[in-house]
Formats: structure tokens, C-alpha cells, sequence
């Protein structure tokens, strides 16, 4: 399939693509667990307390255990006096089961947001950055012509060595690559900015990643 592609002064053209990435079929199901998934592995669990066992002091017995008229204690690290172990509490981070995402459902759910974000015409593709802009005012004034001023950007490496500085200042922007891609982002930003050369690579990870799911099979 065709789709448009902008040169940095705005005047268009066309570049092919695959229908696999751009046009394949919207999962709204999939992409939403994709995303609760993603965002349960990114919460920080650091809530920790200590088991009777972390708890520093004696272990001898806080009195006899028979002969007294009381309850049989051992030590003060119980849960059931001050300054003890805290039963059933939380474990820190290293207790939460991480959510796997297996290749195939990244694959589809990355195909599901690309395709429903062209459908919305939230997805611009720019030529190769050729010309260095080094200017935050300069770089702003261009995506504000494109109506880009919320946008995640996956660029190719020559064109982030010439326009990844102006950009780091920009509220609302991110700049990323193939490699490095998350669908969380791909969702949390109105527009998605490709690079010609980004989109290739995009294409040549995706179709390899397909051929290799269907080789195990």
C-alpha cells in the first residue's frame, strides 16, 4: 500500500509500505492488555516491611514459659508486640510476578495502534532529516505546522544525530527508534513521526519476527 510522505519543507509524496503494519486489522482487546500489562511492570513496587526473621535484636525467650500465669511468648520479633515482624505485609519489589509479553502479541498489538493511528491520520512520515536543526524554536515552529506538538518520534540514527538536540527541551515530545520502541508510547502521544528510513526498519523487524513465529510453529 501507499501512503504520503513529507519532505522537511512540506510538499508530498508517496512511499510503499506494508498493509501488514499499516493497514492490518484493529485489536482493541489485545493493545488494551498489552497496555495493563506494560503499566503493571512499570509500577514501582518499593512498599517492604519486615518479617519477624528481618527484625535485629534477641531471640531468647521474653519470659518463662510456664510458671507465670501468661500466654507462651517467644522472642519480641513477633508480629503481636511493638517494634516486632509485621505479618502478611508487603515484600518489596522482588515479590511481584513480572507480565510476560510474548513476541507475537507485541508484533500484532504494535500492528493494531500503527494501523488504527493512520486511520485517524495521526501517523506522519517525513523524508531523512538531511539538514541539522539545532534550534528548540526552530524545531517547535516545524512540528506546529504539522499539527505534531504531541508526538512520539522514531527516528533513524543520522537523522537523531541532526535533529534529536533541538528536540529534548519540547514539552509533549519523545524522541526513540525501532529498537527501543514501546506501544505504551505509541498510545500515550497524539501523533507517531516516522523517518523513510525508520519505516524500513521498522518493516525488516517486523517481517523477520513474523518469519521466525511461523519457522516454530
Amino acid at each position: 500500500m501507499k501512503i504520503e510522505k513529507f519532505t522537511i519543507d512540506g510538499s508530498k509524496n508517496s512511499l510503499e509500505v506494508t498493509d501488514k503494519i499499516f493497514g492490518s486489522k484493529i485489536n482493541r482487546k489485545l493493545v488494551s492488555e498489552i497496555l495493563y500489562k506494560n503499566i503493571a511492570n512499570f509500577k514501582g513496587r518499593k512498599a517492604k516491611t519486615k518479617q519477624k526473621n528481618e527484625i535485629i535484636g534477641s531471640t531468647s525467650k521474653i519470659y518463662a514459659q510456664k510458671g507465670t500465669g501468661n500466654a507462651r511468648h517467644a522472642s519480641r520479633k513477633a508480629p503481636l508486640f511493638v517494634g516486632g515482624g509485621v505479618a502478611h505485609g508487603p515484600k518489596g519489589e522482588n515479590s511481584y510476578q513480572t507480565r510476560k509479553l510474548n513476541k507475537k502479541e507485541k508484533k500484532m498489538g504494535l500492528a493494531s495502534i500503527i494501523s488504527e493511528k493512520y486511520n485517524l491520520k495521526d501517523v506522519i512520515v517525513f523524508d531523512d532529516f538531511a539538514k541539522s536543526i539545532t534550534k528548540t524554536k526552530e524545531m517547535f515552529s516545524f512540528l506546529k505546522k504539522f499539527d505534531a506538538t504531541s508526538s512520539i518520534l522514531i527516528l533513524d540514527t543520522a537523522s537523531k544525530e541532526k535533529i534529536g538536540r533541538s528536540l529534548k527541551n519540547i514539552p509533549n515530545i519523545k524522541v526513540s527508534d525501532i529498537a527501543n520502541l514501546a506501544l505504551y508510547d505509541l498510545v500515550k502521544y497524539k501523533k507517531i513521526i516516522f523517518t523513510e528510513t525508520s519505516i524500513k526498519e521498522l518493516e525488516k523487524r517486523y517481517i523477520w519476527q513474523r518469519n521466525l513465529i511461523i519457522m516454530t510453529i
